[in-house]
């Protein structure tokens, strides 16, 4: 027995208290802090959302760790924040992978401790090596970091090329009709959107205005592969039906979903049965269609007999943005709508609407529902969610990644001590405290009309007393000024 006993005092007492459970992370694109009910939108506009978080706890202080895509997505696998890298910022359609094969992930946590793991949705974390032939073997991707399986697209919706992966293959490619995709030049013959408006049934507001699919200019530019090409209007359709089979194949062994689904992201062409359902135009009405998506998820996983003993996390990469380069109507049908809710800036902000996030974890055999104010970071998710199938050994490539799990389970009030957030730049966040160093650059982003956080002074942000970040109490505070830039530099030191 005593032989036993240093086994046993590694088994955290938390992971012990419940059996290990399914795990499914759904991933929005720009949702908002306030794009969903349970969050301050108007009642009945996500249902699915608010069953979530009824039956869940809400997170009220959570983050990614960036204001865009790319980089929150890094952070979420790998546990290390992004900036520490170079190249993991908002990617092209043809970048090569930018985690690196057989690394630490959150989805090889997992399937190291024999759970079946996919992804599925949007990727937008490069493919390949840098020197990928579209048309033949798709690799690495998914498949090299610690997904069983996947099917994704490879970017974003704006961005070539327009179709889905499947593995390490391009579904339903014709042989005989290759795709070839660029990104340094235009392709002699193809028609563009800057060249031919009269080809498109959505116009961009700024840039999107090369390749042209499905009637919509696009960023890149790409040739072939007709019969593989998407519309847009079945892109949840086909998530969510890839989603929820892997849900139905897997029911009699643990499994790992990553559901990233491309709402509320540009183009956004919701399914016709959404449209006018939320009364704010197509962003809002892609905003239902993620809640639908979330509700075939919670459906499956009602009828499989596996919500008690399902583990599901709902988060968002990033904050929102109304025009982000689409024509849509978004600005015009936003009525008294706040997509970031009470924070001040959106996606691509240093303010807190830039990474502060809905979240909310639904595992009824552990999780009581109610709410927390605890700091919680997505890029924690790997160290706090391996203690549930296994001893608690620290990754080393996932050095910023801190175990809460008990914050995550409601058992922890506090969370973190602290949180960097990056926008066009970085901030730090020290419980009431948020600090944003002095930076050049413009306030306003000319096209998204985002506020970017940029001053040429420092500022200090009390959010317990102001939230909304208005009042910049830095000449008051000095010292806690000087506190935290000396905080926010040593973390961005170099690494041993």
């Amino acid at each position: 027995m005593l032989r036993l006993l240093p086994i046993l005092l590694c088994i955290p007492m938390a992971a012990a208290s419940a059996a290990p459970p399914n795990v499914v992370v759904i991933y929005a694109d720009d949702l908002g802090y306030g794009d969903v009910s349970c969050y301050g939108a108007k009642a009945g506009l996500t249902p699915n959302v608010d069953r979530l978080a009824r039956e869940g706890l809400k997170f009220t202080d959570a983050h990614a760790t960036s204001a865009t895509c790319t980089p929150s997505r890094y952070a979420i696998l790998t546990g290390e924040y992004p900036w520490r890298r170079k190249g993991t910022g908002i990617l092209p359609g043809d970048a090569p992978l930018i985690i690196e094969p057989g690394r630490a992930t959150l989805a090889s946590v997992f399937k190291d401790a024999g759970y079946r793991t996919a992804a599925v949705g949007k990727w937008h974390l490069g493919l390949g090596d840098g020197r990928l032939d579209w048309n033949g073997p798709i690799k690495p991707g998914p498949l090299e970091v610690g997904f069983d399986e996947c099917f994704i697209m490879a970017a974003t919706g704006d961005r070539v090329p327009c179709v889905y992966v499947k593995d390490r293959a391009i579904v339903g490619l014709d042989p005989a009709d290759p795709i070839e995709v660029r990104y340094d030049a235009p392709i002699a013959g193809e028609p563009t959107g800057k060249a031919n408006p009269e080809l498109l049934r959505l116009h961009p507001s700024h840039g999107h205005d090369m390749a042209i699919v499905d009637g919509v200019s696009r960023i890149g530019h790409m040739k072939g592969g007709a019969k593989a090409r998407w519309k847009d209007e079945d892109m949840a359709d086909a998530f969510t039906r890839e989603a929820v089979e892997f849900i139905g194949r897997n029911k009699g062994r643990p499994f790992f979903l990553y559901l990233a689904t491309h709402d509320v992201h540009v183009p956004r062409l919701p399914h016709p049965r959404y449209l006018g359902k939320s009364g704010m135009g197509p962003r809002g009405d892609a905003v239902v269609e993620f809640d639908w998506t979330v509700g075939e998820v919670l459906k499956a996983l009602d009828e499989a007999g596996l919500t008690k003993d399902t583990l599901v996390l709902l988060t968002s990469d990033n904050g929102p943005v109304v025009d982000d380069g689409y024509r849509d109507d978004a600005v015009a049908k936003l009525g008294g709508h706040r997509p970031a809710g009470p924070w001040r800036g959106g996606k691509y902000s240093k303010f807190e609407g830039g990474t502060r996030v809905p979240f909310l974890v639904r595992w009824p055999a552990r999780v009581k529902p109610g709410e927390s104010k605890a700091l919680v970071s997505q890029v924690d998710l790997l160290a706090s969610l391996a203690p549930l199938v296994g001893p608690a050994r620290p990754v080393a490539t996932a050095s910023d990644s801190q175990d809460h799990l008990r914050a995550l389970m409601g058992e922890d009030a506090a969370g973190r001590d602290s949180l960097v957030e990056q926008g066009n730049g970085l901030a730090l966040r020290r419980g009431r405290w948020k600090f944003i160093p002095a930076s050049e650059g413009r306030k306003v982003a000319p096209a998204t009309n985002t506020e970017l956080g940029n001053d040429r002074a420092p500022q200090l942000y009390d959010l317990e007393a102001d939230p909304g970040e208005a009042r910049n109490v830095a000449a008051g505070h000095p010292d806690v000024v000087d506190r935290l830039r000396k905080e926010l530099a040593d973390a961005q030191a170099p690494r041993p």
